[in-house]
């Protein structure tokens, strides 16, 4: 018990005197107040609003930011579908698909103090269908949801890069 103790101590002494501090502190220097524009996409109108809750959510609480009008932001993210492809991944012995995978694709713009920053996140997610290898409309939109929110997780671990970058310069 004590030498846990003393461990504990130990770790934690180390990891405050080096200087360490989370990406997310980075990320939330560089991002501030920051207003969001998702473009609907004709074709799947329920995941661009699927989306914007997805950003929203992973900006109040994986970045600690604040979502505001255009108006009040200090920075300005843009986010639009660019491909959405099913791709199949497993067949079963009658060469019926078995499994696919969705790949998403999203392009982020973040503008700050007249810099832009452009990228694209690409989210992969696996399931698996019915005998009737169909893809239903919910299994459609869940798998869009999922690659979605896989891309924004990699923005944000992106942005975390970033804004390490500018602090450190």
């Amino acid at each position: 018990m004590k030498f846990k103790t003393i461990l504990l101590f130990i770790i934690i002494f180390f990891l405050t005197s080096c200087g360490y501090k989370p990406s997310a502190t980075y990320t939330k220097e560089m991002v501030g107040d920051v207003s969001l524009d998702i473009d609907v996409s004709l074709s799947d109108p329920e995941n661009s609003v699927l989306t914007k809750e997805a950003i929203n959510r992973a900006i109040l609480f994986r970045l600690k930011g604040n979502v505001v009008a255009k108006s009040d932001s200090t920075a300005h993210l843009k986010v639009s579908y660019k491909s959405i492809d099913f791709i199949p991944l497993q067949y079963d012995d009658s060469g019926y698909v078995r499994y696919y995978q969705t790949r998403t694709t999203l392009h982020f713009e973040f503008t700050k103090d007249k810099k832009v920053i452009q990228k694209d996140m690409v989210g992969l997610y696996a399931f698996p269908i019915q005998q009737s290898a169909i893809i239903s409309s919910s299994n459609r939109y869940d798998a869009i949801e999922e690659g979605s929110k896989k891309a924004i997780d990699q923005f944000v671990a992106y942005m975390g890069v970033i804004g390490a970058k500018e602090v450190t310069k």
